[in-house]
């Protein structure tokens, strides 16, 4: 299977609550990403979370429209990210939505692993095309 990596850099912006489940206590942010690397490419991407009373538990629900160009390939594609933070150990899955790829793009498949080291944001995305 294919593998592109890379660095990212994200801008979160911290969005309010729609009035009628402003109780719910859910964080919402809208964010503006760009990949450097083979994968070169700007995404657009909403965020909701929600924290515990537990210490170091938490949970975040992610939707991000990618384009640009993937090792040579153009067209968009969407992500889809589940994050859950357990008591401090970490869960993340980023998978490319079925049949979102566009243009160059289109029968995308793959999942996309991040780290941060350093406070720097790198990726690993594993794909594969038809």
């Amino acid at each position: 299977m294919p593998q592109a990596t890379g660095t990212f850099t994200i801008k979160m912006t911290p969005q309010p609550a729609a009035s009628e489940i402003a109780e719910a206590a859910l964080g919402r942010q809208t964010f503006d990403k760009h990949f450097v690397g083979e994968l070169e490419a700007h995404s657009l991407g909403e965020m909701l979370a929600a924290g515990t009373a537990t210490k170091g538990s938490a949970g975040y629900v992610a939707m991000e429209r990618v384009t640009g160009t993937l090792q040579g390939k153009k067209g968009s594609f969407v992500l889809m990210h589940t994050g859950v933070m357990s008591r401090g150990m970490p869960s993340l899955t980023v998978q490319v939505v079925p049949d979102s790829g566009t243009d160059e793009l289109i029968g995308l498949s793959g999942k996309l692993a991040i780290d941060i080291s350093n406070g720097q944001h790198h990726y690993s995305f594993d794909y594969a095309l038809p």
